[in-house]
């Protein structure tokens, strides 16, 4: 007899529309963390001034975020295992919760670090269950078109939620940010009680006497070490301390090292339940279409997020504009993203991912290299034009990547594959936004030039261009990785 919390039997008691009402619940929940991710960046001015701190302090209020969400992603498949989806997302979602109105509550900013911090352990947990679930409840032949679906929605978080963070600063302060995510969490929980699954299959591993699996204590340690000393390091290297930078970066390499060592050993000493399961299974590395994905995920996560970083700088700092065009030039780019990715979403269901993936490289490695061509005097359509090319290749990545790198992976090998390969995203993400700062620095210093100057200069332009020009290099090396991608049957 099936247990009435399994996903078959959820299925079965509310017919064809619940693997869609499962999506959309899962997609709520990620909004709301996306969105607790970019809407206090707006607010950060107004946090500085109340608290009375500088830049330096105030950074962690997204640094503190981005490291605990990103070391959580790892704890995932574990959460899963011991608690099942049903509770690990009620959890994440009432820790959401609590980090945004604790945050919105708090008169110290060491009270509103902590609330930050607790935000990003909840998104991180919350992130890779999508995909997930995807590959769970829906089959081969709506994947695509279901990650197309839940990807629209998801870049819609990003796209409003600094614009309407801005609105909520001016008319009711930087506290009003954190109240934001309040509805999503509990409009999110209210649908997960009803449709998420406690487990996805009926077998043992829900029942009450199974062995339940321990957490990996140092490998998480050693994960968490490795992460915060390299943005650390990456951060201390933008203002000119190499040696602190040196430091920081030796024991991250040192961290990841012991950390590779470690779940090496354990993936050859776990033998079952009562044993300590890796935090991170090398297996999954065997599977050439999972290593080469997670290699394009680093190379894709390094030139978006650095891209986000390095294009609004350039607008207004190589070009001169005022921040209401930037909003105006980034807002056709948004709408065509959201467009595309349903329709790449339904191709993915027919077409090779492998193709599809390696067409949005080429055109966001085009949407780069084609900003050389803007000049002091371009019209504002040629700007637009070059971003809205480098959004539609976004837009053909992000349905199709996560499905062709996980779709050769075992059922159990997908909770970790998930964890992982967002993991490895957001390390890219953290290196992406140094790496274009320092190469920013690098060419401006080179080209006699400083941000500082209020002037826009055809030398500082040229600092930009090149700038560009090393993401379109990236994106270039993604596409061999990518193509890597095809399955067996289609490389032969």
């Amino acid at each position: 007899m099936t247990a009435p919390d399994t996903l078959a039997s959820l299925q079965a008691r509310h017919g064809e529309r619940y693997r869609w009402l499962l999506l959309l619940s899962v997609m709520i929940g990620t909004m709301a963390s996306i969105m607790s991710s970019t809407i206090i960046n707006v607010a950060v001015p107004d946090m500085s001034r109340y608290f009375g701190l500088g830049q330096d302090r105030m950074q962690w209020v997204s640094s503190g975020f981005m490291v605990a969400m990103t070391v959580s992603m790892l704890t995932t498949p574990w959460l899963l295992s011991r608690f099942g989806y049903r509770k690990t997302y009620a959890w994440a979602m009432l820790l959401l919760l609590a980090g945004g109105v604790s945050g919105g509550l708090s008169t110290n900013f060491d009270l509103v670090l902590l609330a930050r911090v607790a935000e990003g352990l909840a998104s991180g947990v919350v992130q890779p269950i999508p995909a997930i679930i995807i590959l769970h409840a829906f089959g081969s032949n709506e994947q695509g078109r279901a990650s197309g679906i839940f990807g629209m929605g998801v870049v819609l978080a990003p796209a409003i939620g600094p614009s309407i963070g801005g609105l909520l600063v001016d008319w009711f302060g930087w506290r009003s940010t954190f109240y934001m995510v309040v509805p999503f969490c509990l409009a999110s929980l209210y649908m997960g009680r009803r449709f998420i699954p406690a487990f996805t299959t009926a077998t043992t591993d829900h029942a009450d006497d199974a062995p339940k699996p321990t957490l990996d204590w140092r490998g998480l340690g050693l994960a968490t070490a490795a992460t915060l000393c390299l943005l650390n390091g990456l951060v201390t290297l933008q203002s000119n301390g190499l040696a602190h930078s040196a430091v920081m970066l030796g024991i991250a390499a040192l961290a990841l090292y012991m950390f590779v060592r470690w779940q090496s050993r354990l993936s050859h000493t776990h033998r079952g339940p009562h044993q300590q399961a890796p935090l991170m299974n090398l297996a999954l590395f065997n599977h050439r279409q999972f290593a080469m994905g997670s290699l394009v995920s680093f190379i894709y996560g390094t030139a978006l997020f650095g891209s986000t970083y390095l294009l609004p700088v350039y607008l207004q700092m190589g070009l001169g504009m005022s921040a209401a065009h930037v909003g105006t030039i980034m807002l056709p780019a948004g709408i065509a993203l959201a467009i595309t990715i349903p329709l790449v979403g339904r191709m993915a269901d027919k077409h090779p991912t492998h193709l599809l993936v390696s067409i949005g490289l080429v055109l966001l490695a085009l949407g780069f290299a084609l900003m050389v061509t803007v000049g002091l005097g371009s019209a504002i359509v040629l700007i637009v034009a070059w971003v809205v090319v480098g959004r539609i290749g976004l837009g053909f990545i992000l349905p199709s990547l996560n499905l062709g790198s996980m779709r050769g992976l075992s059922k159990n090998l997908i909770p970790q594959g998930s964890s992982v390969i967002n993991f490895v995203r957001m390390v890219g993400g953290a290196v992406g936004v140094s790496v274009c700062a320092i190469v920013l620095e690098w060419r401006l210093a080179v080209h006699g030039q400083s941000l500082t100057h209020p002037t826009p200069s055809a030398e500082r332009l040229t600092a930009f261009n090149e700038s560009f020009l090393m993401l379109a290099a990236l994106c270039a090396i993604a596409i061999v990785a990518a193509w890597q991608l095809r399955d067996d049957k289609t490389r032969h």
